[in-house]
């Protein structure tokens, strides 16, 4: 339980597709990811769809944040956050680069406090580098997030992929 909440506030903070306001949409496609932080390394593939990003930010933010401020830089985006699922809160600021196509790049730090059995507030670092390896597969929904191990995770979409 503890590292879905991670992985929740972490997706909040992180991910290209934090903030629906201003970011692009990535391209509809299948896209690799890579996600290197604290905890390690995690490689994972996500079947996008035209609003699955938004979708998903949608899903996951639905009233947890109060804070979600994108801002176009000369480079790309910066974005804050500040989020809370029950007792637990989140407020990060990343850097969003890459051109949606083919590729998007995000540094990001957390700040996570009120975990059960943390002491006190944790610094998380994440850096994630998606590239678009091509079509989703058949039967692939978009949303659908492929762990290394063949695992599927639905997560929110709102239309087809291509």
């Amino acid at each position: 339980m503890k590292l879905v909440l991670i992985a929740a506030l972490g997706v909040l903070v992180a991910l290209p597709a934090v903030a629906q306001q201003q970011l692009p949409q990535r391209k509809p496609g299948l896209w690799e990811t890579k996600s290197v932080g604290n905890e390690g390394e995690t490689l994972a593939k996500q079947c996008v769809g035209a609003g699955t990003d938004q979708s998903v930010v949608g899903g996951l933010a639905a009233g947890a944040c109060s804070k979600m401020l994108v801002t176009k830089t000369a480079t790309g985006y910066a974005v804050e956050t500040e989020c809370t699922v029950g007792q637990i809160k989140a407020s990060g600021s990343s850097v969003i680069t890459g051109d949606f196509q083919t590729s998007v790049r995000t540094e990001g730090t957390t700040k996570i406090s009120g975990m059960p059995g943390q002491a006190g507030p944790v610094e998380r670092k994440l850096v994630v580098e998606a590239k678009r390896v091509g079509d989703c597969a058949a039967g692939q929904k978009p949303g659908d997030i492929i762990m290394p191990d063949g695992k599927v995770i639905s997560m929110p979409s709102s239309k087809p992929a291509p």
